[in-house]
C-alpha cells in the first residue's frame, strides 16, 4: 500500500498536477493540504474519474484538507475534538483498516508572535487527542505539512535557521512529544542523510539551489513500523510549470 502527503497550495490551481501525479504514481491514499477550496467547489467528480474517492474539509482562500483514496473512508473526523478552531487543518478517516490523520499544522509566523504561541497550544491539543486515538486505532498514519523541520539534517542552512520559525527548539520539542506517543518518522526509518527536502521557497531560485526544508512528514505508529518497507520524497512535481512550493512525500506499507 502506497500512502502519500502533498501540500498542493491551492487545488484549484494544482488539480491538473494532482491528476497527472495520481496517474503516474498510483498511490492508494493521498492526504492533501492547503486545498483552499470551499467544500461545494471540491473536485470530487474529477477525482472519481481517476478512480479515487474523496473526503474533505475546506474553506475559502486559506487552509483546507482532504483525503483521496481508492477505497471508501469511514469514521471521518474534522478538527481536534475539544479544541475550538474554525480553521480547516485536521481531517481523520479510517481506510482499509488504517486510521489516517491528515494535518496542516499552524505555521506560527515568527518565534514570539501570538501565532507562534497558538501553534504550540495547537500542537499540545493535537498530542493529547492523538494519545487517545492511538488507543482506539493502533494502526495509525499521521501525515501532512507539519511546518516543523525535525532536526538540522532537514534544513539547508541550520545556522541561518537556528531559533527561527519552523526550526525552533519549542517546535521541535512539540514534534518529539508526538513521536514519543509511539509514532515514527517513516523517512528516517530508511534515510539518514541530510539535504533531502520537501519544501523550497519560490524566491531566490530555492528549488534549483536546493535551499529547502523537510517539513512534510509521514509518521507511522508502532504497530505499523515493521510494515514500513520504504519512504521517499518525489521531487518531480516541483519541476512542473506553476508548481506548489511543496512536493509529495510517500511511504509504502506491506
Amino acid at each position: 500500500m502506497k500512502i502519500a502527503s502533498w501540500n498542493v497550495n491551492s487545488l484549484n490551481v494544482r488539480l491538473p498536477h494532482l491528476q497527472q501525479w495520481l496517474g503516474q504514481c498510483q498511490p492508494d491514499i493521498v492526504a492533501l493540504q492547503e486545498t483552499k477550496l470551499e467544500d461545494h467547489k471540491f473536485p470530487d467528480s474529477e477525482l472519481a474519474e481517476a478512480g479515487y474517492r474523496s473526503v474533505f474539509a475546506g474553506q475559502k482562500t486559506y487552509n483546507g484538507v482532504a483525503i483521496v483514496s481508492r477505497s471508501a473512508a469511514s469514521e471521518v473526523q474534522v478538527g481536534i475534538p475539544g479544541f475550538a478552531d474554525e480553521q480547516k487543518r485536521v481531517l481523520a478517516a479510517t481506510i482499509d483498516g488504517l486510521r489516517i490523520v491528515n494535518l496542516y499544522v499552524v505555521n506560527g509566523k515568527a518565534v514570539g508572535d501570538e501565532k507562534y504561541d497558538y501553534k504550540l497550544a495547537w500542537l499540545d491539543a493535537l498530542r493529547q487527542w492523538l494519545a487517545l486515538e492511538l488507543l482506539r486505532y493502533p494502526n495509525m498514519v499521521v501525515l501532512g505539512d507539519f511546518n516543523i523541520a525535525p532536526d538540522d539534517r532537514d534544513v539547508h542552512d541550520p545556522a541561518a535557521w537556528k531559533d527561527q520559525i519552523l526550526c525552533s527548539d519549542a517546535e521541535r520539542g512539540a514534534l518529539n512529544k508526538l513521536l514519543a506517543l509511539g509514532l515514527h518518522d517513516s523517512f528516517r526509518l530508511h534515510h539518514d542523510d541530510a539535504g533531502q527536502f520537501s519544501w523550497w521557497d519560490y524566491r531566490a531560485a530555492g528549488f534549483r539551489r536546493n535551499l529547502g526544508l523537510r517539513i512534510d512528514l509521514v509518521l507511522v505508529s508502532d504497530a505499523l513500523k515493521a510494515r514500513c518497507v520504504g519512504a521517499e520524497i518525489d521531487r518531480e512535481p516541483r519541476t512542473w510549470e506553476r508548481p506548489s512550493d511543496h512536493t509529495p512525500v510517500l511511504v509504502e506499507l506491506q
